[in-house]
């Protein structure tokens, strides 16, 4: 069942059952209305005819023998005197077998001649005034009241639905405009949605859309650009690769392993793009999952990057807030540092110390890098994030040998970013650079 049957169903039921439940009072309350004022009606036709009876004179009935004054009977409405003795002086319905006699003064129902009637006895100086009305008169007089009633009551119900009808129409318009907006909208088309004039009730819906088109739009851009980057990257290195092993099979045994050795080299830097790659995909997409239930502190970081270095035993380490314990994910920015140390020994010279600080800096933890590499004083540090950015300028062995993925800068921008921290660089005076990554704090004690 769709929205707008359901509204209109739901409230045509709903306006209809108050429509008759308010109906039903007011016929009530109607029906006890009228009975009242024929019953005062009656009442008071029997106390003028009172009045008119006081009028005469006292021994005006004493010789009647016989109705004094007998009228043609009326449309149902009777009236009888009766004299202190019973004999009946008058009354408007000669045809009466048993004539009017009520058993007491009052109201009274009588069926007379098969019909029913009810009556009103008035007792003045003896004698006794009553006046009747035929029910059936009473009943038609009912009728005729609420069909005059009922067909407005009728015609505004129906108008109410029709009301109704519209304004639901009207009310769901913006939802319809929603329909046919995405209705025409191609599969890759991931622009806002703007429906005009909607209701503040589906504003909410539409903005949760249009960040939901904003993910998705943003989901896809990094897929492409991971596959893009994967082909970008992954090419020359299968091909050095291949070339290498084609070589091994033609040349003789000694330069054969020289050029297995050069594959195996190609082999773990293609190893270490993959890895790099599907990390920071992880990373930008925001659904890198870690099993490190407990925080780690600043030094437990440091360790876990030294212990995935070669040449670990050249960065020199001083912990100047051992109690720091990072907010972040320790798999993650155990990653991010590694990357960081990993880029200064590759541009540092062979044997050159890097030099690794932790300190804290408010509610934050600051691992700083600091090496003697290659990096001029005045050059500007605005590209080493990018993507696939090298940037060799000689000096370094790494530098030399070309190795790296270019995405290692890249992956620690993102995960700073991911956890609000940040990374900066700084040239040094003379040669190197300085790098800062900051990461939020889970509180610092000094120990």
């Amino acid at each position: 069942m769709s929205l707008r049957a359901r509204l209109l169903l739901t409230l045509g039921l709903s306006f209809a059952l108050l429509w008759l439940l308010a109906a039903a009072w007011l016929y009530s309350d109607l029906r006890q209305q009228m009975r009242d004022t024929l019953d005062q009606r009656l009442a008071a036709s029997a106390r003028m005819v009172a009045g008119l009876v006081a009028q005469l004179p006292e021994n005006a009935w004493d010789q009647a023998g016989s109705p004094v004054l007998s009228i043609p009977a009326s449309t149902g409405v009777a009236c009888q005197i009766s004299s202190p003795r019973g004999q009946v002086l008058l009354r408007t319905h000669g045809e009466f077998e048993g004539g009017l006699e009520a058993p007491a003064p009052g109201f009274a129902d009588r069926v007379i001649d098969g019909e029913s009637w009810r009556l009103f006895t008035y007792v003045q100086n003896g004698l006794h005034i009553t006046t009747a009305d035929r029910l059936s008169e009473r009943v038609t007089l009912q009728r005729n009241v609420i069909v005059v009633a009922v067909v407005p009551f009728v015609v505004a119900l129906l108008g109410s639905l029709v009301v109704l009808w519209f304004g639901i129409r009207r009310g769901l318009a913006p939802l319809d405009r929603l329909r046919s907006e995405l209705s025409q909208r191609a599969p890759d088309t991931l622009t806002p949605i703007e429906i005009a004039r909607a209701p503040s009730e589906l504003r909410p819906a539409i903005d949760t859309l249009n960040r939901l088109l904003v993910r998705t739009g943003e989901a896809l851009a990094r897929e492409q650009r991971f596959t893009s980057d994967a082909a970008h990257e992954l090419r020359t290195p299968l091909t050095a690769i291949k070339t290498h092993v084609q070589l091994a099979s033609r040349l003789g045994p000694a330069r054969g392993a020289a050029a297995i050795a050069d594959a195996e080299a190609g082999i773990a830097r293609l190893q270490r793009t993959l890895e790099q790659l599907l990390l920071l995909a992880r990373v930008e997409s925001g659904d890198a999952v870690f099993a490190d239930a407990e925080p780690a502190s600043g030094q437990g970081i440091a360790a876990a990057a030294l212990a995935d270095l070669s040449a670990a035993d050249r960065v020199q380490v001083d912990d100047r807030a051992p109690g720091a314990v990072i907010a972040a994910p320790p798999a993650l920015a155990s990653a991010a540092l590694r990357n960081l140390l990993e880029n200064a020994l590759r541009h540092a010279p062979a044997g050159e110390p890097v030099t690794l600080d932790i300190d804290t800096a408010g509610a934050q933890v600051v691992f700083t890098v600091r090496d003697r590499g290659d990096w001029p004083a005045d050059r500007s540090t605005d590209a080493l994030t990018r993507r696939f950015w090298r940037g060799a300028v000689g000096g370094g062995q790494g530098a030399a040998s070309g190795a790296g993925s270019g995405l290692g800068l890249t992956i620690v921008a993102a995960i700073a970013a991911r956890f609000d921290g940040e990374l900066a660089f700084e040239p040094r005076a003379a040669s190197g650079l300085v790098a800062m990554l900051s990461l939020p704090g889970a509180g610092a004690t000094q120990s």
